[in-house]
């Protein structure tokens, strides 16, 4: 027997990877070219959720783990084998392959890693509701959370989203954005079990999306926006449309800090075109009423302008400590 013939060849290892957020049985089409043409098909999770889909599809799959020697040695003659990796990726069977070929004694086959299906863009969050699911089944703190008990950590959380971004922390901004997250998902997962009006993750999504689309044609439909202004007046109009208000007041929380208030009052009567005098009277909150109103006027944010001038104070005072 020669080093060329057909029974010397060493063959080939196709490493086959899916993702879990990808509904099994929706492979790339290479992944099934693959599958189709192998000599052999193993996976060593006999619960592995694209078996049953495999073997739907006529593909036979052997419930086996092989050793890096075993697998290079079922390649011998030129055969390949596919191994449908599992959820951890054989890091086992790859390092023994990387030492095989490492020590220079053994004709390796060729080796592929074939991811058969991707994560889209946001799959990670199916990780969030996944983890969050079991926390409220499992968490002794977590699964007797409400909603009006977790109302506070919603504050606080959007408070050191602000900090974050107003500090230009990337790092902590990322932290900051995930705890966010966390308390939309904590919510809707307590919603879930409502008896009267349940809701999900999924219907919190889903009108958030519809609402984007509606309030964006000029983005998914035939109007056009060639200025932020158009924008903001497109959004305005259909948002007056769905909420039919009978006031530009309505719709303005009015437990928000008073410097944010009063310019989200006076964005709202500004954009209306509505001429409103200031009301006059004496006192301190009057003056600051007035200086919300003049900033939001010129583009200003009150709120965020007090706390940058807070933050000098701060220091001011520590250094004067030191």
């Amino acid at each position: 027997m020669n080093a060329t013939s057909p029974e010397a060849a060493p063959g080939r290892i196709v490493l086959l990877t899916t993702s879990h957020r990808v509904a099994p049985g929706l492979l790339s089409w290479p992944a099934w070219q693959a599958l189709r043409a192998a000599d052999a098909v193993l996976c060593a999770d006999g619960a592995h959720p694209q078996l049953p889909y495999l073997r739907e599809a006529g593909i036979p799959v052997a419930e086996a783990s092989r050793t890096a020697q075993e697998l290079v040695d079922a390649c011998a003659g030129g055969r390949t084998v596919v191994v449908v990796a599992t959820g951890e990726g054989e890091p086992a069977l790859t390092d023994g392959l990387a030492r095989l070929a490492g020590s220079g004694r053994v004709r390796m086959p060729e080796l592929e890693l074939l991811p058969a299906s991707y994560d889209l863009p946001g799959a990670r969050l199916l990780d969030l509701v996944q983890v969050m699911d079991r926390i409220r089944l499992e968490c002794p703190w977590s699964s007797r959370q409400t909603h009006k008990g977790l109302a506070k950590y919603g504050i606080e959380e959007a408070y050191e989203l602000v900090e974050a971004i107003e500090a230009g922390d990337r790092d902590e901004l990322r932290e900051e954005l995930g705890d966010v997250l966390l308390q939309v998902v904590f919510h809707s997962r307590i919603a879930e079990e409502d008896p009267d009006a349940p809701f999900s993750i999924d219907d919190v999504a889903g009108g958030i999306v519809a609402k984007l689309i509606h309030r964006h044609p000029h983005v998914f439909g035939d109007e056009k926006a060639d200025t932020p202004e158009d924008v903001k007046e497109h959004w305005l109009r259909t948002k007056a449309e769905e909420k039919q208000r009978t006031s530009v007041t309505e719709g303005v929380p009015l437990g928000q800090p008073g410097l944010a208030l009063t310019a989200k009052l006076a964005s709202r009567a500004r954009t209306a075109g509505l001429d409103v005098a200031l009301p006059q009277g004496e006192g301190i909150g009057y003056e600051l009423l007035a200086l919300a109103v003049r900033a939001e006027a010129d583009g200003v944010d009150p709120e965020a302008a007090l706390r940058a001038a807070a933050r000098v104070y701060r220091d001011a005072i520590k250094e004067t400590e030191g």
